[in-house]
């Protein structure tokens, strides 16, 4: 995608390129990054409740404005229609902000799953009650969905893949770093902060917390790195629920296929078949009671931003202050907007697009997607390192493109879900239920290419393989990425560098590994192969050089995909803008020639001021380079 999900205010004065944003007193040549943006940075600190401050937050930030006007709109209408989108939208986002009622019920709304999971006897009854949480959208131990088979992308198939942590992964478990470290202990006395809210003394707490922490840690242990998830081959394991029962003695495929819901499927992808392997033997060593502990523990953290004050702070403490440097928790209406956007994303979508899209906006923008791809197929006949065959298969890929700009044709039925006017944990738990048995019925059915993986106000964009698609969502098309007003070079420095980019991570050290059906399958020749890893060998090489915070390097390895996607993107907007009138020109606006204007434009997407917390974060965990 296209990163982390920023709008000037709209007054007719707004330049497009404000040269008061530059730092002039540093040489371009030296430190581009500072020199486009050194004075924008010192007059836009972190707000205290983010933990990175820039473009793509300021333009999100107008879209929760436009966001928050709707939903307070439509949660103003009492006798809205039952099963309406202003019904649901409404209901679900007045019980989120009812912090009063929310307050007073404390955990009670939890209490029939703890209950249950209380009622647990032995490890038959442990996997069942994971299976039920599954089937509830909860999720818990390990991650299952439905989606296209790699290698076959006509059919839907079951995935399943490593989960069940409370960090953001391995790594936070095992890195020796001083920050890590630090992150590492607060979270061994997160955990019993959490149980003693939910009723544990402290000694209780303590005791159980060690327990929970280290069958965290076994897990953690057999998880794969972040680098090694980069390979879609080494997460395509293809078992029948025989064939992965005799890897995993104690845990019965055949059974837990009928526990989550699934007929009629007999064959799954085990993303990681080592982590299973694990957790079916930590089931038969770690006492049934210490997995009882750890999965109320998960159920209470994941809830936890929707219960009662005392627990969604406790969280934030860790989550947001020491994990990520926020100062402090966002105003609870972006908190719960979030919620509604994440729960019941296409009925805002259709709030949303009906009063902010603009159709001139699609047409201006498969304007530039159809001039970019254009120039991708010059440049691909122009390699002097591929063979023609594979250049042929290359074009046939490119020209394969599906583009979605905007918003989806073919919005989600969400009229089997009901939203409730007084409980809004019944309503995030039956959304997440709603989504289980959304993605549960795709099983057996012809992949629908139609369907969006983001919703319509989202601030980003993205390529997915599988489908080979390009998309734009509505709420990137917008300034200082788009403007309808904007000469060529500011918008193709910037939503044109982002078609590219996206285009690009077609043949990425990922993307290249599938065909123009999806699907995954070498189509190079092992001499252009060889060419490519050569070549993206001195990306990984150039980036693994930079140091990013203390004395952390950046891992060319794991943001390969995403620098190739910039490099590719930004060379590709600059070729198709030179084919452009102003790009033949020289004319300056402002002060600034055509050429200039294009780079500024890209630089302007990319500023941020990011917290040290943040980026030491993103530095394990984020597959993005950092904004510099």
């Amino acid at each position: 995608d296209a990163g982390t999900g920023g709008q000037a205010t709209q007054g007719q004065e707004r330049k497009l390129l404000d040269p008061a944003n530059l730092d002039t007193t540093v040489h371009p040549g030296d430190n581009f990054f500072q020199y486009a943006n050194g004075t924008w940075l010192k007059k836009n600190p972190i707000p205290e409740t983010e933990s990175r401050w820039g473009s793509f937050n300021e333009l999100q930030e107008n879209n929760y404005k436009a966001l928050h006007g709707l939903l307070d709109s439509a949660a103003g209408i009492a006798n809205a229609k039952p099963g309406s989108a202003v019904q649901k939208v409404g209901d679900f986002y007045r019980t989120g902000m009812d912090s009063t009622t929310i307050d007073k019920v404390g955990i009670t709304p939890l209490n029939d799953i703890l209950a249950r999971i209380n009622n647990v006897k032995d490890v038959n009854g442990l996997i069942d009650e994971i299976a039920l949480e599954h089937t509830q959208g909860l999720g818990p131990l390990f991650s299952f969905g439905i989606s296209p088979d790699d290698k076959n992308v006509t059919k839907e198939i079951c995935q399943f893949g490593q989960g069940g942590l409370g960090m953001p992964g391995r790594e936070y478990y095992f890195d020796k770093d001083e920050r890590t470290t630090k992150i590492r202990e607060a979270y061994k006395l997160y955990i019993p902060k959490m149980l003693m809210l939910m009723g544990d003394d402290s000694i209780t707490a303590n005791k159980e917390a060690a327990e929970i922490y280290k069958l965290e840690l076994t897990l953690a242990g057999s998880s794969m790195t972040r680098v090694e998830m980069r390979d879609p081959y080494k997460l395509y394991n293809k078992f029948t629920t025989d064939e992965m029962t005799k890897q995993t003695p104690g845990l019965d495929w055949k059974t837990l296929l009928v526990r989550l819901k699934v007929k009629g499927e007999d064959t799954m992808i085990i993303g990681m078949p080592k982590f299973f392997k694990e957790v079916a033997s930590q089931f038969k060593s770690t006492p049934v009671d210490v997995w009882k502990k750890y999965l109320k523990f998960h159920l209470v953290n994941s809830m936890a931003p929707y219960l009662a004050s005392s627990f969604d702070t406790t969280r934030f403490n860790f989550y947001g202050k020491i994990m990520r440097g926020q100062k402090a928790q966002r105003p609870r209406w972006k908190r719960m907007m979030q919620a509604v956007d994440g729960s019941i994303g296409d009925l805002l979508g259709q709030l949303y697009v009906d009063k902010y899209f603009k159709p001139e906006a699609k047409k201006r923008m498969l304007d530039l997607v159809n001039n970019l791809q254009q120039t991708y197929a010059d440049r691909i006949q122009k390699l002097d390192w591929m063979s023609d065959s594979t250049k042929k298969k290359a074009l046939t890929k490119l020209n394969g493109f599906m583009k979605k700009i905007g918003y989806t044709d073919k919005w989600r039925d969400y009229s089997a879900l009901t939203i409730v006017g007084n409980d809004f944990v019944k309503n995030i738990i039956a959304s997440s239920e709603w989504e289980y048995n959304y993605e549960l019925n795709k099983l057996g059915k012809p992949v629908d290419r139609t369907e969006w993986g983001m919703t319509p106000p989202t601030v980003n964009a993205y390529y997915n393989p599988a489908f080979n698609e390009i998309v734009f969502p509505a709420g990137i098309l917008q300034y200082p990425f788009f403007d309808e007003k904007a000469d060529d070079a500011v918008n193709y420095g910037g939503i044109g560098a982002v078609i590219g980019h996206e285009m690009t991570h077609g043949f990425d050290d990922q993307g290249r590994l599938y065909n123009v059906d999806g699907n995954l399958s070498n189509w190079w020749s092992s001499a252009d192969s060889a060419n490519f890893t050569n070549k993206a060998g001195a990306l990984v090489g150039q980036f693994n050089k930079v140091i990013v915070i203390d004395t952390s390097h950046a891992n060319g390895a794991l943001t390969l995909g995403e620098n190739l996607a910039d490099l590719g993107g930004l060379n590709i907007a600059y070729e198709a803008f030179k084919k452009t009138k102003q790009g033949q020109g020289n004319e300056k606006i402002d002060g600034f020639t055509p050429d200039q204007r294009f780079f500024l434009s890209w630089a302007q997407v990319w500023r941020a001021n990011t917290r040290p917390e943040e980026m030491a974060s993103r530095l394990k965990t984020d597959p993005h380079s950092p904004a510099e």
